[in-house]
């Protein structure tokens, strides 16, 4: 039984605002938080709707570095703290299979032309009563419109493993989802086959807020401060 699978059954109607997060590697909290919308949540298919200008959660280095503006060597090695930012661009869209240790995103150019999918390996998402939590895996591929594909990442994905964020087995899962991932892109099934790249977000949607609490455990646990306060407040929050 997968971690969706067990998670509770309850469906997002569409337009429901959402949060879609990632886990630090090696540990039990979020360090990526991203506010969506809910496009639609089956038992075979969640999508959702990132809007341009959503304020995100990601991290940086604790003197202000972003991450892939630090050398290789020691990306992951140097401390790190949450920051807040913007989406730019035209949006993402995010679409997850129960089990599937990947989510398809669709990028787009200004004017609704289709750039690429791009398949992010990540743990099967947990689903929560306020959204999706996942690990984040390194490894990628990047797929253009006429099925074409590439790894994306591998220097990181090799670089996480000299770290110690991945062990020797993990590395052999993740590889073996990958290529998985690469037979999924060669069959050219779903989600690919499936038209996404002509769909467009209802322009009434709101661009969802992030939360002061966008870093609660999913479940209401203990493994926040007594007080229960948000140890990383959004800038905008009162």
């Amino acid at each position: 039984m997968t971690a969706e699978q067990a998670a509770p059954r309850h469906r997002w109607p569409t337009g429901t605002p959402i949060l879609w997060r990632y886990r630090a590697n090696g540990g039990a909290h979020p360090h990526i938080c991203r506010p969506v919308t809910v496009v639609r949540d089956t038992a075979e298919l969640l999508a959702v709707w990132m809007a341009p200008g959503t304020l995100c959660v990601r991290p940086e280095l604790a003197d202000g570095t972003p991450v892939h503006h630090e050398p290789l060597a020691t990306r992951y090695t140097k401390p790190r703290r949450v920051a807040f930012t913007r989406w730019f661009g035209m949006g993402v869209l995010k679409l997850a299979r129960p089990g599937e240790p990947w989510s398809v995103w669709l990028f787009w150019e200004r004017g609704w032309l289709f750039k690429n999918f791009y398949v992010n390996l990540e743990e099967p998402r947990l689903r929560w009563p306020g959204g999706v939590d996942s690990e984040d895996h390194f490894l990628d591929l990047e797929v253009g419109p006429d099925g074409r594909w590439e790894w994306r990442d591998e220097d990181e994905f090799a670089q996480a493993q000299r770290a110690g964020l991945l062990d020797a087995e993990q590395a052999d899962r993740i590889r073996a989802a990958g290529r998985r991932a690469v037979e999924a892109v060669r069959s050219w099934g779903s989600p690919f086959a499936d038209g996404w790249e002509r769909w467009r977000p209802d322009p009434e949607w709101p661009v969802p807020a992030l939360p002061d609490d966008w870093d609660r455990p999913p479940f209401g646990g203990q493994d926040r401060p007594p007080s229960g306060a948000c140890l990383h407040r959004p800038p905008d929050a009162p």
